[in-house]
């Protein structure tokens, strides 16, 4: 399990526009995992779900070329603005998950995706701040599909860092990675406390009997998968 003293690496001084998700315990976590990588100057590097740019960023101070991608058109603004005032030169690209980078290749894919089971779905050309964390009944509207995209945009032995919650399935989620050819396991895994958006929905998530009753903790999960 991690401690908050692993997970200090340092993203920076950012900037974040009202509606977009700013770095979390999640974040946090999967800059310690991206750090412990060993990017290097001649690695290309997609963040997929780049909120306010903190991962792209980071990838880009070790020198990667960088490719960024986000729904949200607030969150392409916040993280194109961020790189500008960083002197970093990422390219931050408006669409849906790997939808805007189809076709090119990468050494490495890190997300962030939204997770968090909702009970209704997802509404990805909403405006609200909510389509950065909301991801339908069991979480997985957006976990599903980059599962089933990630082994495209990898070159031979690249590498997919994923955070998600354990709330939404992570024995799901390294199967759909292990059945399109990915090595794949859990690297890391910290537990936090419930934030907002968990506590204002606990009566739903204990009726679908996604949480107990004596549960006030939130298990995040680092997934590392390689191609081959």
């Amino acid at each position: 399990m991690t401690t908050a003293a692993a997970r200090a690496v340092d993203l920076g001084n950012l900037w974040t526009l009202p509606g977009v998700y700013a770095p979390q315990a999640d974040t946090h976590l999967l800059a310690q995992a991206l750090h412990a990588e060993g990017i290097t100057a001649d690695m290309d590097v997609l963040d997929v779900c780049t909120g306010c740019g903190a991962l792209a960023l980071l990838a880009a101070r070790m020198g990667a070329r960088v490719s960024a991608t986000d729904i949200s058109r607030r969150a392409v603004m916040t993280a194109r603005m961020n790189a500008a005032r960083a002197g970093h030169r990422v390219r931050v690209l408006r669409g849906d998950l790997t939808g805007p980078v189809a076709g090119q290749r990468f050494d490495v894919v890190v997300s962030n995706p939204p997770y968090v089971p909702a009970p209704h779905a997802r509404r990805t050309r909403s405006h609200s701040p909510a389509v950065a964390w909301d991801a339908g009944p069991g979480g997985r509207q957006a976990l599903d599909r980059i599962c089933a995209h990630t082994r495209d945009l990898l070159r031979p032995h690249g590498v997919l860092l994923m955070v998600h919650s354990g709330l939404c399935g992570v024995e799901e989620t390294l199967r759909r990675l292990t059945e399109t050819g990915l090595r794949c396991s859990v690297t890391d895994r910290s537990y936090v406390p419930f934030g907002p958006v968990i506590i204002k929905r606990l009566p739903w998530l204990l009726a679908q009997g996604l949480i107990g009753a004596d549960e006030d903790t939130e298990e995040l999960v680092i997934i590392r998968a390689e191609r081959s």
